[in-house]
């Protein structure tokens, strides 16, 4: 295979995470602004299962050319334990940051109309507000069932990023049970089905620190209210805990699975 270097690299990081999040807020707009039947039908089911196939679908698409980490907690683990050039490190977060901005530009284009009647809700980022009155989820009227502090949803998004590493780093681990036939991204893609529906509860699931910072800006940008209410919560919970606990999931893998594992032929 031609190798295009660092360009190649970078350009497919910012294509794989603008589709991420032009079909994972894209779900979160469709859900929210027109529910299609019976909350009970059309809710946190519906948006869980669009996120997954979202990034599916993303692997898919830049997986070739840059391994389609399309995640700065992705990026930052396999630098740390993966052997990942550092000096890549900043330069694909930047394409991921630069790609899910442009993904909420593109959610915008094409929910503006609805966007604009509702009020300019948050579509784009996880936590406090990500649940607007209109969405079929929730209490009476759509309201948010309870509320949980920072640290509670921090143990979500702690835990929940290092599950998506487990899952990343079993699909392509060759001494496990390995998926072939690049089948890779369809774990991928469940393993983010599976933290969404067991785990994203307190936190809405980042589980990656571009998808919600990024959308967050631009949501800031378009006129949605609230989304700074809480800066510490911006910018901890779904942002600087799935940095850290994507390198953490790493090495409990390291500790607890790769020692047990057969010997490669």
């Amino acid at each position: 295979m031609k190798q295009k270097g660092l360009t190649g690299e970078l350009v497919a990081e910012f294509f794989g995470t603008l589709v991420l999040i032009l079909l994972g807020d894209g779900v979160v707009a469709n859900v929210g602004l027109a529910p299609r039947v019976a909350g009970t039908a059309y809710d946190w089911n519906t948006i869980a299962f669009g996120w997954a196939f979202a990034v599916i679908i993303a692997v898919y698409i830049a997986g070739g050319v840059s391994g389609a980490h399309i995640n700065p907690a992705v990026t930052i683990a396999l630098a740390v334990k993966r052997g990942f050039p550092w000096g890549k490190v900043g330069p694909y977060i930047i394409a991921q940051m630069l790609g899910a901005f442009i993904g909420a530009a593109c959610v915008y284009l094409i929910y503006r109309d609805g966007l604009i009647a509702a009020g300019m809700p948050n579509v784009w980022a996880t936590g406090p507000g990500s649940i607007f009155a209109s969405a079929s989820w929730g209490g009476p009227a759509g309201e948010a069932v309870g509320s949980y502090s920072l640290i509670t949803a921090g143990f979500a998004e702690f835990f929940g990023t290092m599950v998506l590493l487990w899952g990343v780093i079993a699909s392509g681990d060759e001494r496990n049970l390995g998926l072939k036939n690049n089948l890779g991204p369809f774990l991928v893609g469940f393993t983010v089905l599976a933290v969404g529906l067991s785990l994203g509860g307190p936190s809405g699931y980042s589980i990656n620190p571009a998808r919600d910072l990024a959308p967050r800006i631009f949501g800031t940008l378009v006129g949605t209210q609230g989304l700074w209410a809480d800066p510490a919560y911006a910018l901890i919970v779904p942002v600087l805990i799935p940095a850290i606990a994507g390198a953490v999931g790493v090495f409990f893998y390291d500790w607890f699975i790769t020692p047990f594992l057969p010997e490669a032929e």
